[in-house]
């Protein structure tokens, strides 16, 4: 039997360990993730025809990841460099960020020539968002709120709420026509106060897939000018979504051209397929050199207690490829690739909806959209039967990775959709 003293030890034990455990008891189930859940669904099922379509990530023509061969030779370079593993600065690798900076704007932008240009390093796009966030919360005077469009990237919401700013939302997505909603755009840029913070996809808006022409983006450029709204863009998929880099960046350099107010947010995940590297950069544009000095300085201010500094080998990845003239090439080329692979599988799509199974409904938008993502105009209860009738998984939504379909599958897409859809 135990001691009258180990009998009280072990009550006391007990005692704390109950009081340690009941520190959390508060603590709330937070809601599952929409697309991890897809995709723990997906691995569960066994049936041979199933499809994950929720995934935002390059696959090839037989479903597998795709590791970029420019990309695999500047890893071979760099492991031939033996390079050490010290730390980066605040900032990130100069290399990386001259490079950066260089595609997004161009090289022979105004404010990379005019060394006017403050950029960092940061944890892909999202970390770049962040951080942006952060800045804009601190130092710009009219940051209570920012615009994004409805709906937008889920991560925004957060990103922005969690940084102080309030989310108010323009139109932009319209269901009837599973299109761009211009004129209500528009109007709610003109409505919103002015100066107001307004988030714009550069290309292949996420997740509807849907873009402003090149004449509407001008349009757009005229009203936030007129409105004297600041610009804050976010470009995750430059060259993946037309497979022309510079195509891509018209919407961003027609705004830095006009002389407005900017910031920007980049990803290098998806179009040079480092997702796991968690690469990107967030830049702002300043009005001449001194200014740049003194937002770089505010910009390592702030990062310096979120994670001091980045990660290197990303960085080191993209840094090799943009700045060795021939894997750049060989680089515009795989993205080009890329990119000519989806617009090739919206058109099988929707030629095997309208002409194999004429299908009655319109789905002009499954070509019109650009980008990874498709706005099908599924309901959330014909979701649930292409899951369970078909074994096809996507977000209730009715998003659809077209990355995630093949030259093999693209037919059984088209006839599963149609089935739900009649």
């Amino acid at each position: 039997m135990l001691s009258v003293a180990a009998r009280s030890r072990t009550a006391i034990s007990v005692a704390s360990s109950r009081s340690f455990l009941s520190t959390w008891s508060a603590v709330p189930q937070g809601p599952p993730d929409a697309i991890l859940g897809v995709t723990d669904a997906f691995k569960k099922d066994n049936d041979p025809r199933k499809m994950n379509l929720g995934v935002g990530a390059y696959r090839d023509d037989n479903g597998k990841p795709f590791v970029l061969s420019s990309v695999r030779k500047a890893d071979k370079i760099i492991l031939e460099k033996g390079l050490d593993k010290e730390y980066a600065g605040i900032t990130g690798l100069p290399d990386f960020t001259k490079a950066a900076g260089e595609l997004a704007y161009g090289e022979d932008s105004a404010p990379i020539k005019e060394n006017r240009l403050a950029i960092t390093q940061s944890i892909s796009g999202t970390g770049a968002l962040r951080i942006g966030a952060a800045f804009l919360s601190k130092w710009y005077p009219h940051a209570k709120k920012i615009f994004l469009p409805n709906p937008t990237w889920g991560n925004h919401i957060p990103i922005f709420g969690d940084s102080g700013m309030q989310v108010e939302k323009y139109r932009y997505f319209d269901k009837s026509t599973n299109g761009l909603d211009f004129g209500g755009m528009i109007d709610d840029l003109k409505n919103a106060p002015k100066n107001s913070v307004v988030l714009l996809h550069a290309c292949a808006h996420n997740p509807t897939g849907v873009d402003p022409t090149q004449e509407q983006w001008d349009e757009i450029a005229q009203v936030v000018k007129e409105r004297e709204h600041f610009s804050f863009f976010d470009m995750a998929y430059q060259g993946f979504a037309s497979g022309d880099c510079t195509r891509d960046a018209y919407a961003l350099r027609k705004f830095v051209d006009g002389n407005h107010p900017v910031v920007l947010s980049q990803s290098f995940a998806k179009n040079m397929g480092l997702y796991g590297e968690r690469v990107g950069a967030f830049s702002v544009v300043c009005g001449d050199a001194e200014e740049k000095a003194r937002v770089d300085s505010q910009v390592k201010i702030l990062i310096r207690p979120m994670y001091s500094n980045p990660p290197i080998n990303g960085a080191r990845l993209v840094s090799t490829v943009l700045n060795t003239p021939e894997l750049k090439q060989e680089w515009l080329g795989e993205v080009k690739t890329m990119a000519d692979r989806i617009i090739d599988m919206r058109h099988k799509l929707r030629n095997h909806l309208e002409n194999d199974f004429g299908s009655k409904v319109h789905w002009s938008h499954i070509t019109d959209q650009i980008g990874m993502f498709c706005y099908t105009g599924l309901k959330p209860e014909q979701v649930d039967k292409l899951r369970d009738d078909w074994h096809v998984y996507l977000t209730r939504d009715g998003r659809i990775s077209i990355a995630g379909i093949s030259s093999h599958n693209v037919k059984y897409l088209a006839e599963a959709i149609h089935n739900v859809t009649k």
